[in-house]
């Protein structure tokens, strides 16, 4: 019997590139394929018909493994911001971050870093004591059940510790992120990365850069010591397109969009039942601090013609081979959600919708965890994230936004389809996730029901009330 069915063996990414592209072009079997990639040159087919041709679906064909160490929250979540992007970063709720230190951002000048050190310190002893004072009183609390080993029970108790003292972390604390890309995801982020205004992400985007042309640090064996893209290295230009565009709806939105200053909820849901009117509310929501809900139905009332005009402000500056910016891709539900920044870093991994955010300018305060109270700490909680924000304030941007802590709220934007919707809160709402997001989860089951009470009914999410704190 012919077999059907058969494994290749890792290549370094551009090969398999190659040879996969080869395999779809030709009558050869995979085997042949793989030997004529052996003695061809892969960097001179991918320049032709990857980066002169534009046959950009032969870049999804070679994955590549890179892990980030030492980077900030932020620059960590401004890397893993691609919709095909698969990886994870250091866990807040198992590991202790009160000796870890923090990055300073470079932008910063030397009085203006001394204040941010000063108050990026103060965090974390605020975070170490919150800590102490949370798991004192959970013990108390949560006696250990006789059916719990002590050692898990002591790694629960410090988690749930951890749900509450991590609203003292801030961007600005350092972490690692593993990921897996196609190579031409790793294309799109090193482009988007070289034109971030943070400094920090534009000096890692060349680092990625010339990683992927050097010969790669950990190696399996040593047949696996090519470099991972050396081709990609010398083609993944700064994404202009992106940053003209980002600049020129910004300027557009402070001449021409005036809305006035109204009430929104936490988790708020539209439904847009126009698609232009849509997208133009989706391209000012980032340059704007008004809720989705207030932009939509104010561009809602424009004329077509002037809600087409922000779509031309978008694509002006677009070249032949720029794909469209994620805001021209329309969802069913659009969940405009001012929560902690924590909760964002949760709700940020779901990659099956697409995300929007607003500056994080601190302006919209910052929750409290119920636990602070029954622990004693709400004083000094209240003290710390008071001081901080207070010294955020002085600092210049972009660079005090990694002072920013991530009980802090702001404002994001996702969209998505209801199967996404029903997996985000069904999974978000269970009885071993952070309080914050069970609370966020379970919020969209409301906001969906009150919409489409036909769908909402089948979100099998559970309410924030049922609790089983040992439970991990």
């Amino acid at each position: 019997m012919t077999k059907r069915v058969i494994t290749v063996a890792p290549l370094p990414p551009e090969k398999s590139a190659y040879a996969l592209a080869r395999y779809s072009r030709s009558a050869d079997s995979i085997r042949q394929s793989i030997d004529w990639v052996r003695t061809h040159n892969s960097q001179s087919f991918l320049e032709s018909y990857y980066f002169q041709y534009g046959h950009q679906s032969i870049a999804d064909l070679g994955h590549t493994v890179l892990c980030f160490e030492g980077i900030s929250e932020l620059a960590a979540t401004e890397i893993e911001d691609e919709t095909l992007w698969d990886g994870q970063a250091k866990s807040s709720r198992y590991q202790d971050f009160s000796k870890s230190g923090f990055i300073t951002p470079p932008e910063l000048s030397e009085a203006d870093a001394a204040a941010y050190q000063a108050a990026g310190s103060a965090l974390l002893a605020a975070y170490q004591d919150i800590h102490g004072r949370v798991n004192e009183h959970l013990q108390t609390a949560l006696p250990r059940p006789e059916s719990m080993k002590p050692d898990a029970y002591a790694r629960n108790i410090a988690a749930r510790a951890f749900d509450v003292a991590r609203y003292l972390l801030f961007w600005g604390v350092p972490t690692n992120v593993g990921q897996m890309t196609s190579i031409r995801t790793l294309e799109k982020q090193i482009r988007r990365l070289r034109v971030s205004e943070y400094a920090e992400l534009r000096s890692l985007a060349e680092e990625i850069a010339a990683a992927c042309a050097a010969p790669p640090d950990c190696i399996w064996t040593d047949a696996d010591a090519e470099p991972l893209a050396p081709t990609l290295a010398r083609h993944a230009e700064p994404d202009e397109y992106l940053r003209q565009s980002n600049a020129d709806v910004a300027q557009w939105a402070a001449q021409n969009l005036k809305i006035a200053a109204a009430d929104a909820p936490r988790v708020d849901l539209v439904k847009p039942a126009e698609v232009l009117a849509e997208i133009a509310a989706t391209l000012l929501y980032p340059v704007s601090t008004h809720s989705f809900r207030s932009i939509y139905e104010t561009v809602r009332g424009w004329s077509r013609a002037r809600q087409a005009e922000v779509l031309d402000v978008a694509v002006q500056s677009r070249g032949q081979r720029d794909d469209l910016l994620r805001a021209f891709r329309g969802g069913q539900y659009c969940f405009d959600m001012l929560i902690d920044i924590g909760a964002y870093r949760d709700f940020h991994r779901h990659r099956r919708c697409h995300q929007y955010r607003q500056a994080y300018d601190g302006t919209h305060g910052y929750d409290t965890p119920d636990l602070l109270a029954a622990a004693g700490a709400v004083v000094p909680y209240t003290d710390a994230m008071e001081s901080a924000l207070a010294a955020l304030r002085t600092l210049p941007d972009p660079a005090r936004q990694y002072l920013l802590p991530f009980g802090a709220r702001s404002r994001f934007l996702f969209k998505m389809d209801f199967a996404e919707a029903e997996y985000i809160a069904r999974v978000r709402s269970g009885v071993k996730g952070h309080f914050s997001y069970r609370q966020v989860a379970w919020e969209m089951k409301q906001r969906v029901e009150e919409i489409d009470p036909e769908l909402g009914r089948l979100i099998q999410a559970t309410p924030p009330w049922i609790e089983d704190p040992l439970k991990r």
